[in-house]
């Protein structure tokens, strides 16, 4: 069986995984994040300076002209760390004997 990764099981960060993992050009800009993850900037910030710490997401700061603009990446360390998750929650998942809906 995986193992459970405790910074990515909290549920915010998992969201944040899941949105970053779906990307594959580039990443997404913060406020896109923002909305698909439903969080607020700062919670937002803080959750990705937990996961850029740990390796598992690259922050991009640039410019677009005068405005300043956050693009935000999985590593491929993330990525893997992420794999490796979702198989671990499919494992406890598949591993219990749900009831059937009556």
């Amino acid at each position: 069986m995986s193992g459970l990764d405790e910074l990515i099981h909290q549920p915010l960060r998992l969201k944040i995984m899941a949105a970053l993992y779906g990307e594959r050009d580039g990443g997404i800009e913060f406020p896109r994040l923002k909305r698909i993850v439903e969080a607020t900037d700062g919670n937002l910030g803080s959750h990705l300076a937990t996961l850029e710490n740990a390796g598992y997401v690259a922050i991009e700061k640039d410019f677009v002209g005068k405005k300043p603009r956050t693009r935000l990446a999985l590593t491929g360390e993330g990525r893997r760390a992420f794999r490796s998750h979702v198989a671990y929650l499919r494992e406890v998942v598949e591993a219990v004997d749900l009831p059937e809906d009556k």
